[in-house]
């Protein structure tokens, strides 16, 4: 899968970017539990790390605009590095996740802000192997509903055949009546053991 992309230097120079795969290192913070509660919270510590980031941290003078006028959607697992797996860099893109990468109201919402508002284009979906939507059913709902007494309004959105769901995401993308562009919708399924990207073909 190869990209053109735009320079950052705002030349109009292009660049090619070839995507090989993408790190997925799912490793557990370095210490142990003990260590963890001595040094404080998971939150303090990244609130820690941004205090080290804005000491370093210069404006890039950027619009909100992204750059190659994409959004991404792809599902929240911590082993997808969508900007490495991408070739990416900061003000490239629109990155929506959600549990699996589904397309629901609220990502439509995005997507038609990013177009409408800020000028996005392309429209990338990305779902992975061994999620786990594909070990959750619909009882999910139920069991919240027995233990807090309400049941959710969400749908879970679990699923069974990967590329069928990225099927069923593209097509609620170029069905939307919301969206402007629904011309360059393309899904794919990112492998979680060799880094690698298929491209799954619409209905």
């Amino acid at each position: 899968m190869t990209f053109f992309v735009p320079s950052h230097d705002r030349t109009g120079a292009a660049v090619t970017s070839n995507v090989m795969g993408m790190t997925t290192s799912a490793s557990v913070p370095a210490g142990s539990d003990d260590a963890m509660d001595r040094d404080g919270t998971v939150t303090d510590r990244l609130v820690d790390a941004n205090a080290q980031y804005a000491a370093e941290f210069s404006d890039p003078g950027m619009d909100a605009r992204p750059v190659l006028h994409v959004a991404v959607v792809a599902c929240m697992d911590a082993r997808l590095d969508l900007h490495a797996a991408l070739g990416l860099e900061l003000g490239d893109c629109h990155t929506i996740r959600n549990a699996g990468g589904v397309v629901t109201d609220d990502v439509i919402r995005s997507l038609t802000i990013s177009q409408r508002a800020l000028g996005t284009r392309s429209i990338v979906l990305i779902h992975h192997t061994n999620c786990g939507l594909e070990s959750l059913t619909e009882e999910f709902r139920h069991e919240l509903e027995m233990e807090v007494g309400q049941r959710p309004a969400w749908a879970v959105e679990s699923f069974r055949d990967v590329d069928q769901d990225v099927r069923q995401s593209m097509r609620r993308v170029r069905t939307s009546p919301f969206l402007l562009h629904n011309d360059d919708v393309r899904g794919f399924v990112f492998d979680v053991k060799t880094g690698l990207l298929r491209e799954v073909e619409a209905a």
